[in-house]
């Protein structure tokens, strides 16, 4: 067990943002958000987030994660299988002591969609002809479920409104929609030393993204030259092309009208969640990406 323990546990010290949990914190009734089923839904959400890095690592192959050997790159990949399958079982181990069987569904509804658009990225790995509606679907099931089940398992473990509930969790699809589309942006004009990785991952993966998209929708005299770069230097030629092209830009409106849609989510009873502060996550993807 140490074998796979190990590394485990180091994918989790690496560190992250923790928008997940902080969400699942935010989401539940203030007067409950230090008791211990909040607490447990929230390792639980960030074990499940930790489990799909390593697992998308190795199918992508990628060397680095925050700086840091991949569990694939340092360890193999039968490692990493078994360090990924062991943070999914960690995190509903630890769900199950909130004693929520809706709990448990609705994590485990937010892992198979994980899985599925993990799936539908590498179907249409390469494809240019990917239409917006089925990127969408994809950042859906494979960013927006998970935050969308953060929210709703802070108000669900603490006893909040159904009402509540679904208000919530729609605020966080629409933020992890945000999220993802910034996050694509950021691939290819945001600076290595901001983002982490280099710039132009995507590209390089076959990964088709919105910009991208939306830039051939514009100029469809790019599909040539997406489709040859291989080089990191053609790739880099091509980030500062993108980077600067209308294409980027709208999909930087599509993200801003997610945020927009997830402050509007928030309007109504929230079942004693922090309000402002599901706010401020919200602006903070503007301030931060845009």
């Amino acid at each position: 067990m140490p074998e796979v323990a190990r590394p485990a546990a180091d994918t989790l010290a690496a560190g992250g943002k923790r928008v997940r949990p902080l969400l699942v914190f935010c989401s539940a009734p203030q007067d409950r958000v230090e008791s211990e089923a909040v607490l447990s839904a929230a390792a639980s959400v960030e074990l499940v987030h930790m489990a799909t890095l390593v697992h998308d690592d190795l199918i992508d192959g990628a060397t680095m994660r925050r700086g840091r050997p991949t569990v694939a790159a340092a360890e193999g990949a039968e490692v990493a299988v078994q360090a990924g399958d062991f943070l999914f079982a960690r995190a509903f181990a630890e769900l199950t002591r909130t004693g929520s069987a809706a709990a448990v569904q609705t994590l485990a509804g937010a892992a198979l969609d994980l899985s599925m658009g993990e799936m539908d990225q590498n179907r249409a790995a390469h494809d240019l002809d990917l239409a917006e509606r089925d990127y969408l679907d994809r950042c859906r099931r494979k960013t927006a479920a998970l935050f969308s089940c953060a929210c709703r398992l802070g108000a669900l473990v603490a006893g909040s409104p159904d009402e509540a509930a679904e208000r919530l969790g729609a605020f966080g699809q629409n933020v992890g929609m945000a999220f993802q589309i910034f996050d694509d942006i950021l691939d290819l004009a945001g600076a290595p030393e901001v983002t982490g990785k280099r710039r132009g991952t995507d590209l390089m993966d076959g990964t088709v993204t919105l910009p991208v998209i939306l830039a051939l929708r514009e100029e469809p005299a790019l599909r040539p030259l997406l489709a040859a770069a291989r080089s990191e230097d053609d790739v880099a030629t091509l980030c500062d092309r993108l980077a600067a092209h209308a294409g980027l830009a709208q999909a930087r409106e599509r993200a801003l009208g997610f945020v927009d849609d997830a402050r509007r989510a928030l309007e109504g009873p929230l079942g004693g969640a922090d309000r402002d502060a599901l706010r401020l996550i919200a602006d903070s993807l503007v301030d931060r990406y845009a």
